[in-house]
């Protein structure tokens, strides 16, 4: 039987400051024996050519990942 989701308040914030951050992308949360102990975000830029001759950016291109290690949640 799976160990229940433990979420404190730590990981709540940075959930919602990594998901803040992002305009457009993904956030992966790894989980092991009930906790969380990886987040990867994926977020995507677009620079697409304007007819004066200046970069736009929108989505779609680099790729950001943060993770955040093991942490004894209790």
């Amino acid at each position: 039987m799976a160990k229940p989701l433990k979420v404190d308040e730590v990981w709540m914030e940075r959930i919602v400051g990594l998901l803040n951050e992002m305009e457009f992308g993904s956030l992966s949360i790894v989980v092991h024996e009930g906790q969380i102990v990886q987040m990867e975000r994926t977020e995507r830029k677009r620079y697409e050519n304007t007819p004066s001759g200046k970069s736009r950016a929108s989505s779609a291109g680099n790729t950001t990942r943060t993770s955040a290690g093991p942490r004894v949640v209790r």
